[in-house]
């Protein structure tokens, strides 16, 4: 299991995204053209969010070492009539709470609707984390009696300093990039690259125990470990898929490229040292093979995470050979920013096209624990006295069990889809799984379409009910996975839903 949910009882496993725009009817935001002269304009900035050594990489050691920074990558888009501007934040987790405030600096300075702004972060795992008391969540003093004495023991679940500074830089770079629009051309295209992608929930030889902290046995293991000899076949798709934005000015000077992988992280960094993983990498590569060369506005490459939520970089058929720190990072970039470049040489750039938002927010179930759950919960915590941190499985899932009873019945998901000209981007506030990914595209109503996950805050996991049916790590009922089972069949029947609005209002 992961050692940061050991560690700080917070959620594992999410830079950010965000988008601002006028709707249909609404007046165009300050400085966008008319929309009788079809000038379609762009800008690009980045924002440092890279915190000061000390703070706790992904809340459980402090970083020693800043081995790359960590950027919030914007770009903003306007039609004349509506504005889309995407702030990539390098953030492992980032709670809706951090994003709020990111948004009404923004809408203070430039008048930018709160509604219209979307936020997501990539997950790097050498980040700090900046979570809070998650929506929906009731008052935290309910339960602090019965665990004061571990919540006490444990490291806060933010470092208030860095939070803040977090929301301004954010907010920041989507003003640098609004006062960076110029006339510009848009275009897209989809490449595919498999060969990085593995399913990391298996299905394991008859026979082999697979316990879970509930005192049950699951039909899935999450990383069951490289070579193992008791695997039998991976438990789930992904999605190879490499979609991506390119905008250039009307003289072909590369502006910013946008791109989307579903790729969890890749990880093996240096110990204690901050870095935006291989979403960094790749903002650098493609801008060299682009041959970007800016000078008072430097091109901005941007990567955002996909349905990675049971995806990652490992190969479990065969022992992963020893790696330097970086290297694999590196290759799985390089080749990413290949592929990227190979498919960017064969896409039609647009002059103009027209953009469109739409937003939703829909209630979610809590799996809330029975009050029998509770009882055995509580036994478990009496019996910890000797391990204030709660290191075994059991007693922190024990302890989740507790803090998720104060969660209210349901919580409100926030879900926006995009459209630029014939291009639909969905944004889910999830780690999602990528067989959830590939039912969006399939259902689609437009001929390209891609998701970008951990959009607008921080739900936690979101399995499909069929994955929940098998159990493993992802499903295991906390923090970091609370949603309901049927949780992600209703985003993505509401997301289709959204998405086919935007066609219809594109056909007006």
């Amino acid at each position: 299991m992961k050692k940061h949910l050991i560690a700080s009882f917070t959620a594992v496993c999410t830079t950010g995204f965000l988008f601002a725009a006028t709707v249909p009817g609404q007046p165009a935001a300050p400085g966008a053209a008319s929309a009788d002269a079809k000038v379609f304009k762009a800008g690009a900035a980045t924002s440092n969010v890279t915190p000061r050594l000390g703070t706790y990489i992904n809340t459980d050691r402090p970083a020693t070492h800043i081995h790359d920074e960590l950027l919030a990558r914007c770009l903003v888009l306007d039609d004349g009539r509506t504005r889309l501007a995407f702030a990539v934040v390098d953030g492992c987790i980032i709670h809706q709470e951090a994003f709020d405030q990111a948004k009404q600096r923004v809408h203070e300075r430039t008048r930018l609707p709160l509604e219209q702004i979307l936020i997501s972060s990539t997950h790097t795992h050498s980040a700090p984390d900046a979570v809070g008391r998650p929506q929906g969540t009731r008052n935290p003093e309910e339960q602090k009696s019965m665990v004061s004495r571990i919540v006490d023991s444990l490291k806060p679940d933010r470092d208030p300093v860095y939070y803040a500074f977090l929301s301004e830089r954010i907010a920041d770079g989507i003003i640098r990039a609004i006062n960076n629009l110029e006339p510009a051309r848009i275009g897209w295209g989809r490449g595919n690259l498999p060969e990085h992608l593995f399913n990391r929930r298996w299905f394991m030889k008859p026979g082999t125990p697979m316990p879970n902290p509930f005192g049950g046995q699951d039909r899935v293991r999450m990383n069951p470990g490289a070579g193992n000899p008791n695997l039998h076949e991976p438990a789930g798709p992904t999605d190879p898929g490499v979609n991506f934005i390119s905008i250039q000015s009307p003289a072909g000077t590369p502006i910013a490229l946008l791109a989307n992988y579903s790729l969890h992280y890749v990880g093996g960094v240096g110990a204690g040292e901050i870095s935006a993983d291989y979403f960094g990498v790749f903002a650098t590569r493609i801008g060299e093979m682009l041959r970007a060369e800016r000078k008072s506005r430097p091109f901005v490459g941007i990567l955002s995470n996909g349905t990675s939520g049971d995806v990652n970089n490992t190969s479990f058929r065969e022992p992963r050979p020893r790696q330097a720190p970086y290297e694999q990072i590196n290759r799985v970039a390089n080749s990413l920013a290949a592929e990227v470049f190979k498919v960017h040489q064969q896409i039609t750039f647009h002059d103009w096209v027209s953009l469109d938002v739409i937003h939703r927010r829909i209630e979610l179930g809590v799996r809330l624990p029975t009050e029998p759950e509770l009882v055995r919960a509580r036994e478990i915590v009496a019996r910890a006295k000797a391990h204030p941190r709660m290191q075994a499985p059991e007693e922190v899932y024990a302890r989740e069990a507790i803090l998720l009873s104060g969660f209210a019945p349901t919580v409100p998901v926030y879900l926006q889809a995009l459209r630029i000209g014939d291009l639909a981007i969905a944004a889910i506030p999830c780690e999602t799984f990528a067989e959830s990914g590939l039912d969006l595209k399939a259902r689609s109503p437009f001929p390209a379409t891609f998701t970008v996950e951990l959009a607008n805050g921080y739900h936690g996991y979101m399995p499909t009910a069929r994955q929940h049916e098998r159990g493993g790590y992802e499903t295991w009922r906390a923090r970091s996975s609370y949603l309901e089972k049927d949780a992600a069949s209703k985003v993505v029947d509401t997301l289709i839903e959204l998405l086919g609005q935007l066609q219809a209002r594109a056909g007006r």
